[in-house]
């Protein structure tokens, strides 16, 4: 399944590149028909790889002529960031927190050991001292602190 989810990513991700007007409608039925798996998958896709954290607006119309319009909502990089910091969830959980930074790295934002280093820093068992229940808010100080790193460089 991973392999029809990055491909359908990498499709829409493509249409979005093409596309000038920082956005591509399709439908929901016709996406699944193309890569010959059920709606529920799509929705896998656009839930979780177009979200608004990895700079991505998902409207829907349901019915005869429903579509899924995905809009690309930030350009510029310090926009990008500040969208990301202003959104952030106040409790980060490791998952969550790996995704974003791999997200940058995709969107070459960090490099890979800067990518390295962000991760390693929001590990679990980096965070071995702090009592579990309060890690996910640690972890967030930390992602929101190296995101603001990423604004006094640019």
């Amino acid at each position: 399944m991973a392999g029809l989810t990055s491909d359908i990513e990498k499709f829409l991700k493509a249409l979005l590149e093409d596309n000038q007007d920082g956005f591509v409608e399709i439908g929901r039925n016709d996406l699944a028909t193309r890569f010959e798996c059920s709606p529920s998958q799509i929705n896998y896709v656009l839930s979780t790889r177009f979200t608004p954290y990895n700079g991505y607006l998902i409207e829907s119309k349901r019915g005869g002529n429903g579509f899924i319009r995905i809009i690309t909502i930030v350009e510029d990089e310090d926009d990008y960031i500040k969208y990301i910091i202003k959104n952030l969830d106040k409790e980060l959980t490791e998952e969550r927190a790996k995704s974003f930074f791999t997200e940058l790295f995709n969107k070459g934002y960090m490099n890979e050991n800067e990518l390295g280093i962000a991760v390693y820093a929001i590990l679990d068992k980096s965070l071995m001292n702090v009592e579990k229940n309060k890690r996910n808010l640690v972890r967030h100080d930390i992602v929101k602190n190296i995101l603001l790193s990423f604004l006094i460089r640019s």
